[in-house]
């Protein structure tokens, strides 16, 4: 697992990837909570390849599980991808909805990523 600090406006901005899932369970979530704490960050990007594709089926409960965790200890969180494959109506609207807001958001670059998590 790689991760990298952006410094922009202030703000710090955790991006982790990896070759490999990193989040298959909630307990994962929780345990890359602690660690990018010691990197005094509080926005983490993270990308699709790297978590579990259970969570993109939301009969399985699984994504609100994850997502909780962010919830809780107040990480904002974009999640990188091509979401475009998912073609069941809950996901879209789950993503759609999500992006409405500011504390989870899915976007197609690491860039878009950037933008929204230190409010350019």
């Amino acid at each position: 697992m790689k991760t990298e600090i952006h410094n922009i406006n202030n703000t710090r901005i955790a991006d982790i990837s990896s070759d490999s899932t990193i989040i298959n369970s909630a307990q994962d979530a929780l345990d890359l909570l602690g660690e990018i704490y010691y990197e005094d960050v509080d926005r983490l990007i993270i990308y699709e390849r790297n978590i579990t594709p259970d969570f993109f089926n939301l009969k399985n409960g699984i994504a609100g599980e994850i997502l909780q965790k962010f919830s809780n200890y107040r990480v904002r969180l974009a999640i990188v991808g091509d979401f475009s494959k998912y073609s069941g109506k809950s996901i879209k609207d789950f993503i759609y909805e999500s992006n409405k807001g500011r504390h989870i958001n899915f976007v197609a670059s690491q860039t878009e990523a950037i933008e929204i998590l230190s409010g350019r």
